[in-house]
């Protein structure tokens, strides 16, 4: 299990000391940072590969954790070996054994869903979060996501409110915490953002801030990580290039991947230094397109933290 965690309304993790075994220099390395690197499935998502051969490749590129994606029912690619995602259908030891036998922690999954929608979030997150407790990951991860086009903010609300309620009653005695992340409609509005975490009551809920995320809404990702740092549990390691800067800042509330970490614009030793000031484990979990991003990121942010 990646963390013991002492579930508490403060979120705090006790963190079992480890050391990372980089299988490609065959060295072992001492992290005495709260802050860990990872990397979100998603960097091997145009490599047309399987769940079992991306957290190989993630384990020889030296990440010590991985963010895996689930699904419900089945689909023809990841059935055929072509995609990263797990069907919530299998046996949920094919992540956790997998993991293990490459020497590799699960920080969290990625189980993004509608949370204005609760006939279909409720049920996805529900069965994420079950499915992160037999793996053993602490963390299931969410957005807002798209709302109905019918509804009125004050009713989006009232939707958020009872989605998010039914998944933590299921989170709570699971001692799992849900993510919520910027990346939608309202989670990009700083004070809409502070009111959905709020909004179940629950000390299930934490942040999983994004860094490219807020970034690209136009906002300041310093001053929002200051303002919420109470509450993260994991982190979104999104870094954006100059180019779609340029072109979509404050115009869009997120993309689904950046570019490597350390090629953009995104300052990681003023992120890393903020996260450092909070006192629990912090994965960064890389999102990123490619395997070559994946690789630089991954040697960029060692050199910080």
């Amino acid at each position: 299990m990646p963390y013991a965690l002492k579930f508490n309304t403060s979120h705090t993790f006790t963190v079992n000391s480890f050391t990372l075994f980089n299988q490609s220099t065959r060295k072992e390395i001492i992290m005495a940072s709260n802050v860990r690197i990872g990397v979100n499935m998603e960097y091997v998502r145009r490599e047309d590969k399987s769940f079992e051969w991306g957290i190989a490749h993630a384990a020889k590129i030296g990440f010590e954790y991985v963010e895996p994606m689930v699904h419900t029912g089945r689909q023809l690619l990841s059935e055929g070996d072509f995609f990263h995602s797990v069907s919530m259908s299998d046996d949920p030891f094919r992540i956790k054994n997998c993991c293990e036998e490459n020497g590799i922690k699960v920080s969290a999954l990625s189980g993004h869903s509608c949370l204005c929608k609760p006939d279909v979030a409720v049920d996805f997150i529900k069965q994420a979060v079950r499915f992160a407790a037999e793996i053993g990951a602490p963390v299931v991860n969410t957005d807002d996501g798209l709302k109905p086009k019918w509804t009125t903010k004050e009713e989006d609300f009232v939707l958020m409110r009872y989605s998010l309620r039914e998944i933590c009653n299921v989170a709570e005695p699971r001692g799992i915490m849900i993510g919520f992340e910027p990346h939608q409609l309202y989670s990009v509005d700083l004070d809409d953002f502070d009111r959905i975490v709020a909004l179940p009551g629950s000390p299930a809920m934490g942040v999983n801030f994004d860094t490219g995320n807020s970034y690209l809404s136009g906002q300041d990702p310093y001053s929002w990580m200051e303002r919420v740092k109470d509450k993260i549990i994991h982190l979104h390691a999104k870094d954006i290039s100059l180019a779609q800067s340029e072109e979509e800042r404050g115009k869009v509330t997120g993309t689904p991947v950046g570019c490597a970490c350390g090629d953009g614009v995104i300052d990681w030793a003023r992120v890393i230094e903020i996260l450092k000031t909070i006192p629990r484990t912090i994965v960064m979990s890389v999102e990123c397109g490619t395997i070559e991003q994946a690789e630089k990121s991954f040697k960029y942010l060692s050199k910080l933290v």
